[in-house]
């Protein structure tokens, strides 16, 4: 099983981390497009690290909650989740 995050797991997780409600297609074509425009704030964000930490049994980078965009989020969490970092 892959430690990996997904854009569905991440929808998910917006929803229940943040009250966000994301269809994870959408997510996926609009990888690129500031949280903000999908009314996810720096401290929803906060709150989906803070439940993947959980999630992984691990810390993830501080910079974390300071992505701008799901790409950016995806790339840092998973390269942090595979190198074991």
């Amino acid at each position: 099983m892959s430690s990996e995050v997904t854009l569905e797991e991440l929808a998910a997780l917006m929803k229940k981390a943040a009250g966000v409600t994301v269809d994870p297609h959408d997510l996926e074509a609009r990888v690129d497009t500031p949280f903000a425009e999908f009314g996810l704030d720096s401290l929803g964000l906060l709150g989906i690290v803070g439940e993947l930490e959980n999630r992984k049994g691990r810390a993830l980078p501080t910079d974390a909650e300071k992505c701008k965009s799901p790409r950016d989020f995806l790339d840092l969490v998973n390269s942090t989740l595979m190198t074991g970092a």
